[in-house]
């Protein structure tokens, strides 16, 4: 006769916290180290006695961290995530509903970015006794739904715990996908209020230490083969390198196989800093945002080997980009999903192991030395370009490509820049000179406004002993910037240099190329009664920053190494030009422009952009 399971009660939060603890990941150096690098906490009545009670009790085991915001929490536990390549993650926890709903943005950040997040948002009661609760939003036609349903889009895995024994399922398949290199993303588990207080006798088992580690998948022979064939006669093919191969680890197999084959290397967003700026074969950004360099040889490229990227609209020039009628698209990733996406030619595995694998079976190949040339010679005239945008000027109000120079002259090689929104990101991944890993953090999937300095603070998080460089315009400053107070009070310094053009002088110039007029996008042509005079200097101040603001590019250097030295988070403030931006590079964008308009100038920019969507490839 069998002993009867060994169990423990405890309530459901307390059950969640202790599991939590005891999951572990092996990281490619075989450390061990917890999964869980915290929880980020903002209570209210939906978590505070649940929740906040279990936290409480393993402080010491499970740090718990005060925001500001829960949206910019999120933002820094992904921001976490993203530069622990997705290794290690964190928590949010927040009550029901506006705290909750406020979370829901950077669960689809998260979502868009493939990034792993674990969400806990209080409920409402399962019971339902007291309903309609504080802050419940209810269904006319349905009970069980709550303002979490709003995530259920959002979320890679989705629960709502309405029993304290139903964490015995759901808990192993969260940590799955939280661990997963396919199904990575954001894990959602709806809290009812009630139900963490609830207590359950949970067998001792469920507990027990338990280990991640992404499995590295492994190319399928007929795939493999077919890839090997296609690229082993390619006469101008091009690498087009994601944010997969930073979280695969594969940087230096990168490196060898471009340099080996002689094959250039164009980056995505998140796959920037994938290669050293200086490698021979980096060609720089791709797409709308890209290199002349890069575009100029994606335009002509017969094979393109895309590496762990999803290929969005910014990266294919809303599919116009990839010109050659013969060329052929493979797409190494782990997931099926993006490796047949456009028509591709999918090997699905792993991005270091099929790199590998790619390198084993092509052998000697090496692409034609009069391709090789023409790669050289655009990257060349575009390293070119790039100095003379960055040069140094007396201008009043310099672009946002010199204060980049500047900025990327100062600060130390092992420096992380970080970004997200708005004009910036474009400049940055056109010019922005990555030395080495870990150098570029930007979030382009979701492109949200104000995530940049709560990423920042994300970003120190994960290593603290590099200096994090923010840099943000003024319209993401304003969108959210409460986690820089919160910097201040965990001791983790970040430099934020912000760049004041009155406004969104991003959409501003967009909306101006789309043959519209300024209109609500810089401050000065919003309707407003009093002049706007935003002081960020006494703002960021008040939050306990060091900040000044300098009146030009010659004043920025000084105070960069003045923020370098400081020991306190620092805020530096520069006026910047809104209508300039860098000319050269980049590729046309699908947006779309009004068919019919009192406007000649929206009628010209219609015509254009019917003949230019004659270039998108829509059968793949």
């Amino acid at each position: 006769m069998s002993s009867p399971e060994v169990t423990i009660r405890l309530t459901a939060a307390q059950a969640l916290v202790r599991y939590m603890i005891n999951q572990k990941v092996r990281l490619d150096d075989d450390t061990l180290v917890p999964l869980f690098a915290g929880v980020w906490a903002i209570f209210g009545h939906g978590n505070v006695a649940g929740l906040g009670e279990a936290l409480y009790g393993v402080r010491d085991d499970l740090p718990t961290f005060r925001g500001h915001n829960e949206q910019s929490m999120a933002h820094a536990a992904i921001a976490y995530a993203k530069s622990m390549n997705r290794k290690r993650i964190m928590a949010v926890t927040s009550s029901i509903g506006p705290g909750a709903t406020n979370m829901v943005t950077a669960a689809a950040l998260a979502h868009a970015n493939r990034l792993p997040v674990l969400l806990l948002p209080g409920d409402v009661f399962a019971n339902r006794r007291p309903d309609p609760v504080l802050q419940q939003i209810e269904d006319f036609g349905d009970p069980t739904v709550s303002a979490n349903d709003a995530f259920r889009p959002v979320s890679r895995y989705w629960d709502r715990i309405t029993r304290p024994e139903q964490l015995l399922n759901t808990l192993p398949r969260a940590m799955s996908v939280l661990t997963d290199a396919a199904e990575c993303g954001p894990v959602t588990l709806a809290l009812c209020q009630d139900v963490q207080t609830e207590a359950y006798d949970y067998p001792q088992a469920f507990f027990r230490e338990t280990v991640w580690q992404q499995r590295r998948i492994c190319p399928d022979a007929g795939e493999l083969e077919r890839a090997v064939a296609v690229l082993g006669k390619a006469k101008t093919p091009l690498i087009v390198s994601g944010g997969g191969t930073l979280y695969s680890g594969a940087r230096d197999v990168l490196a060898d196989f471009a340099a080996t084959h002689r094959i250039a290397v164009a980056e995505t967003q998140a796959g920037k800093g994938g290669l050293a700026w200086d490698h021979p074969m980096n060609v720089g950004g791709l797409g709308v945002t890209g290199t002349s360099a890069a575009n100029e040889l994606a335009a002509r490229a017969d094979v393109v080997l895309g590496i762990g990227t999803r290929l969005q609209d910014f990266t294919s020039g809303s599919r116009a980009l990839f010109a050659n009628q013969d060329r052929t698209l493979i797409q190494l990733n782990v997931t099926t999903f993006d490796g047949q996406k456009h028509g591709a030619q999918p090997l699905v595995c792993d991005a270091r192991v099929g790199l590998e694998a790619l390198h084993d079976g092509l052998g000697d190949y090496v692409s034609p030395k009069d391709w090789q040339d023409r790669t050289s010679l655009a990257m060349a005239n575009w390293q070119q370009a790039a100095d003379g945008v960055m040069a140094a000027s007396n201008a009043e109000r310099p672009s946002d490509a010199q204060v980049i120079g500047v900025v990327n002259r100062v600060i130390d090689d092992t420096a992380t820049l970080v970004c997200a929104a708005g004009g910036l990101p474009g400049e940055l991944h056109k010019l922005w000179r990555v030395p080495g890993a870990g150098g570029y953090h930007a979030e382009y999937g979701y492109s949200c406004m104000g995530y940049e300095i709560a990423a920042g603070l994300g970003v120190k998080m994960a290593h603290p002993h590099r200096e994090v460089v923010v840099m943000l315009g003024d319209g993401s400053y304003m969108m959210a910037n409460s986690e820089l107070a919160t910097s201040v009070m965990l001791g983790l310094k970040i430099i934020l240099v912000v760049l004041d053009n009155r406004g969104f002088g991003c959409i501003n110039r967009l909306q101006m190329g789309c043959g519209s007029e300024p209109f609500n996008n810089l401050l000065d042509d919003a309707r407003h009664s009093v002049p706007s005079a935003i002081d960020f200097c006494s703002h960021a101040q008040a939050m306990g920053a060091t900040a000044e603001k300098v009146d030009g590019l010659s004043d920025l250097k000084a105070a960069l190494e003045r923020a370098k030295a400081s020991p306190v988070s620092y805020t530096i403030v520069i006026d910047t030009d809104p209508l300039v931006s860098t000319e050269v590079g980049g590729t046309w964008w699908d947006v779309a422009i009004a068919e019919v308009s009192h406007s000649e100038n929206v009628r010209s920019a219609r015509k254009s952009y019917d003949n230019a969507k004659t270039k998108q490839r829509l059968g793949d």
